[in-house]
């Protein structure tokens, strides 16, 4: 496999794949991931999984580059994809429930529309796939899924909305994802979820990590509105 190693400011060092990704990658930078946690401990102050890419957060006292660079060559060149196992589960590790309703997705109807498809279309289409987490970023807790259906497959809106409600579930390109708090956003907004996806009090705190399988689940009004959830 391909891959850079190099500086990624003063204190971390970034490990790029030039792979495509894809769900045996993530689980070799996360099986490299937690042997660094083993290998430095306290010095490794953080980390971050990418969709290709491992990000190492060092104390700065602490990093020794040249040996910590050899060290990662060599877990790197002692793995191969086909080491990391790339079997899907017969369930999802999370089931979330999701409204689809344009009463709180108003990009339901119009994607149904450029698609020529019904309203169930695009809900059978979207909640039977089971999605990998690849990544986490833009805001705490919003984590990115993939792959969606091609049928569904849709560029971001071109001007993002200033505020989309916490619970959304969204599409944009070849990913989906669930907005963990109210915040502006560009993606196109196919459903809600009454669940809370970010909790600074739970540990962990993000109810979706990297690595993990998701399904949706499509609930009735009735049965959102007494998970919680709130239609406008």
């Amino acid at each position: 496999m391909d891959f850079e190693l190099g500086p990624a400011g003063e204190t971390a060092l970034r490990l790029m794949f030039t792979e495509t990704p894809q769900p045996a990658l993530t689980r070799m930078l996360l099986e490299i991931e937690n042997q660094a946690k083993q290998r430095f401990g306290r010095t490794l102050t953080d980390s971050v999984v990418g969709y290709t890419t491992l990000t190492l957060f060092f104390s700065a006292s602490a990093l020794e580059r040249d040996r910590t660079e050899a060290w990662l060559r060599e877990q790197v060149e002692g793995m191969t994809l086909t080491d990391i196992a790339d079997h899907e589960p017969p369930e999802a590790d999370v089931v979330l429930p999701v409204l689809y309703h344009p009463s709180v997705a108003p990009d339901l109807e119009w994607l149904a529309d450029d698609r020529n498809l019904g309203i169930d279309d695009v809900i059978s289409l979207h909640s039977d796939t089971v999605y990998f987490a690849y990544a986490t970023g833009f805001a705490p807790g919003f984590c990115y899924l993939g792959s969606l259906a091609k049928a569904l497959r849709t560029p971001r809106l071109s001007t993002p909305r200033a505020a989309v409600p916490a619970g959304a579930v969204a599409i944009a390109d070849a990913q989906t994802a669930v907005y963990p708090c109210e915040s502006p956003g560009g993606w196109r907004l196919i459903g809600a979820c009454p669940e809370l996806l970010f909790d600074l009090n739970s540990k962990p705190p993000s109810r979706l990590a990297v690595g993990a399988t998701v399904r949706f689940e499509p609930v009735s009004e009735s049965d959102f509105r007494a998970l919680g959830g709130v239609i406008p």
